[in-house]
Parts: structure tokens; C-alpha cells; sequence
């Protein structure tokens, strides 16, 4: 009988350990399925950092001769609109579709649908931090800056800039993570590189509206895709397109009384646009020869007739050179009796 009794005391003290184990695991698993997903997840550094950006554009007619935008409108960049993350959110990421509201603002500038679903996602699933943004550049090179707020629990960073004029064309970055371990980075560079939003079916900077159905992801534009002649950014020649713009990111420094100390002089990094401009070589485009005309002549005699074709581009940067537009050739007097 005391037998029976010590062996369901170690059996209750069994299952009392087991439960609370039990307990204790589904605890901490709760507990992480809270934690934002990602490289975020393990960012130990202090609370909060914050961030100078600067927005600098490279789209001059050097780098990128072809069509290049002169006038209605002339080259330029929209308003830059960021936001501060986790891993839950993502206002864009390559290879997938694109939310209404980036839509709206990679074909039109239009940011308040893109503003809304960025503070539903806040609201919802706690994985926004902040909103930043700064001033359009009314040309294609030019610099424009901010800054930003980033927090241990949202240290990803992703911003978007139209390229105007584009059918759905943007720059951006999608979730640079500005914490490394247990501090924050001091600075970060980007070259950006132009992306089509997959909303809008353009090729030219100024094509008319013409929507893509059913809607495509977002991809990168290259020097060779989408291959077409007519794209705007189709360089067969290039290995990979010059970079179109850049980003710096430089955190910004606090006295041990946590107020604000001597920061990066902002202007310097803008001054760097200059000294990084490439010149695209951009070859003749001619069009295909005419039909030959009449011949013309003396009776009896060899006469001639002519064919020819226009200039669809001009070379520039020490492309090709265009070909001779004209040509003649022999051939029998036409109506000759």
C-alpha cells in the first residue's frame, strides 16, 4: 500500500514538472511569436537613433542620353516618402505585386493612399515606427534631405522617389536594416537603380497612360530589360546602367547630455554628385531604308534613282556616328520611248 502511494506521489510530481515545463515552453513561444520576424529581431542596441538621408539625384543627359526629358516636363524627382520597420511590413519589394497606393504614387506622385496603408499597417500589427519624407528636386540632379527616427523593434528603413516623368518608374530601397547587433550603423550608402512598378505598360519616359492587365510584379529596369529598342533605358552596349541616383544615411551624434552635437555637414555629401557623373556612350539609330524612287535620265543612257532613310537618334557622348542617309544607284530611264 505505501508502495502504491510513493509511486502515484512521484507520478503527480512527474506530471506537476511536466506541466510546468509545459507552461514555461508555450510561454516563451507566445512570447516569440511577438518578436518582429527578420534581421531586426536580434537589434540590442540602445532604444532609438536618429538619421540624416540624403537624396541624390544622378539622372543627367551624360548618363543617360537617350530620350532624355528636356521640357513638359523636364527631368526631375518627386517628393521622397519613407517609412521606419519591422520585418512584418513592406512598403515594396522586388518581385512582388504592388500595393494601390505604391501604384498610385510610382504613376502619378500621389502619396496619401501609400500614407494610409502605411499607418493601417501601424495601427494593425504595430510595424511602423515613423513616417519621414522630403522635398521633390525640380531636376534630374540635384540632392534633397531629411531625417528619420529608427527604434531597436523597427530599425528597417524603406523609402520610394518617382522618376518624372515614367509611366510607373521609381527609385527606392526596401528595408535597409541601420542596426548592427548591439549598435546602430554610422552611415550607409546606396546607389539606387530604376524600377518599374508592373502597374503601367510605357517604355518611354513620356508614354501616354496605359495600364498593365493584368498588373505585373515590380522588377528592375536594366540596360538590356525589358528588351525593346524603344525602352528608355535600353543600352545593348552596357554591361549594367550607371547608378541613377544615390542615398546617404549618416547617424546623427548626441552629447553625453543626449542633446544634439556636431553632424555631418550635408552639404559636402551633396557636392559629391559631380565628381561621380558618367558619360553613356549612345550610338546612331537610323530607320530602315525608303523604297527606291523613280529613275531619272537621258534616253539611251544610264540614269539613276535614289533611296532613304532618317535619323531616329542622334549619337551622343562619342557613340557611333550616323551612317550616310542617302543612296544612289544606276538603272534604265523610266517612260523612255
Amino acid at each position: 500500500m505505501e508502495t502504491s502511494t510513493l509511486e502515484m506521489e512521484n507520478l503527480m510530481l512527474g506530471y506537476s514538472s511536466c506541466k510546468v515545463i509545459w507552461t514555461l515552453l508555450i510561454t516563451i513561444l507566445g512570447y516569440t511569436s511577438c518578436l518582429p520576424v527578420g534581421d531586426d529581431s536580434v537589434c540590442t542596441a540602445e532604444e532609438v537613433a536618429k538619421y540624416s538621408i540624403v537624396f541624390v539625384g544622378k539622372w543627367s543627359q551624360a548618363a543617360f542620353p537617350k530620350q532624355y526629358p528636356l521640357y513638359r516636363p523636364p527631368a526631375q524627382w518627386s517628393s521622397l516618402l519613407g517609412v521606419t520597420h519591422s520585418s512584418d511590413y513592406n512598403m515594396w519589394k522586388k518581385d512582388e505585386y504592388a500595393s494601390n497606393g505604391m501604384r498610385d504614387f510610382a504613376e502619378k506622385g500621389e502619396a496619401w493612399t501609400l500614407m494610409k496603408e502605411i499607418e493601417a499597417a501601424g495601427e494593425k500589427i504595430q510595424s511602423v515606427h515613423g513616417i519621414f519624407s522630403a522635398p521633390a528636386i525640380s531636376s534630374g540632379v540635384g540632392q534633397t534631405f531629411t531625417e528619420l527616427e529608427a527604434h531597436s523593434r523597427h530599425s528597417l528603413v524603406s523609402f520610394v522617389v518617382r522618376i518624372v516623368p515614367s509611366p510607373d518608374w521609381f527609385v527606392g530601397v526596401d528595408s535597409l536594416n541601420l542596426c548592427e547587433g548591439d549598435h546602430w550603423k554610422e552611415q550607409e550608402t546606396v546607389e539606387l537603380f530604376p524600377y518599374d512598378a508592373g502597374t503601367d505598360s510605357g517604355f518611354t519616359f513620356s508614354s501616354p497612360n496605359f495600364a498593365t492587365i493584368p498588373q505585373d510584379t515590380v522588377t528592375e529596369i536594366t540596360c538590356s530589360s525589358p528588351s525593346h529598342p524603344a525602352n528608355s533605358f535600353y543600352y545593348p552596349k552596357l554591361k549594367s546602367l550607371p547608378p541613377i541616383a544615390r542615398v546617404t544615411i549618416v547617424k546623427l551624434k548626441r552629447n553625453q547630455l543626449g542633446l544634439p552635437g556636431p553632424q555631418p555637414n550635408l552639404t559636402a555629401v551633396g557636392n559629391e554628385i559631380d565628381d561621380s557623373v558618367s558619360e553613356t556612350p549612345l550610338d546612331c539609330e537610323i530607320s530602315l531604308w525608303s523604297s527606291w524612287g523613280l529613275c531619272r535620265g537621258t534616253c539611251g543612257k544610264i540614269g539613276t534613282k535614289t533611296r532613304t532613310r532618317y535619323v531616329r537618334l542622334q549619337p551622343a557622348n562619342n557613340g557611333t556616328p550616323c551612317p550616310n542617309l542617302d543612296e544612289e544607284t544606276g538603272c534604265e530611264p523610266d517612260n523612255c520611248v
